[in-house]
């Protein structure tokens, strides 16, 4: 699988997280966000391989991505 085809993987997981949360009500989320939530933690560490990202990207929780929102919102207004 080359970066192209990867990149659209990992797109097309993060908009159907997206969907599932708006699903339950969280209906301003996109699956940029998603990505951006779930992709912040490997900064520090690297990427790791495709099947750690998908189930990082599965098994994120709601709570999990409004308090990195919340984080994201603070950091940004103190910057």
């Amino acid at each position: 699988m080359d970066d192209e085809q990867l990149s659209r993987v990992i797109e097309d997981i993060c908009r159907s997280k997206a969907e599932e949360f708006r699903m339950i009500g969280y209906e301003q989320v996109t699956g940029e966000e998603i990505w951006e939530c779930v992709s912040d933690k490997y900064h520090k560490t690297g990427v790791p391989p495709l099947h750690r990202i998908v189930n990082d990207i599965l098994s994120l929780k709601a709570t999990q991505f409004m308090n990195w929102m919340t984080m994201s919102i603070y950091k940004d207004a103190h910057r």
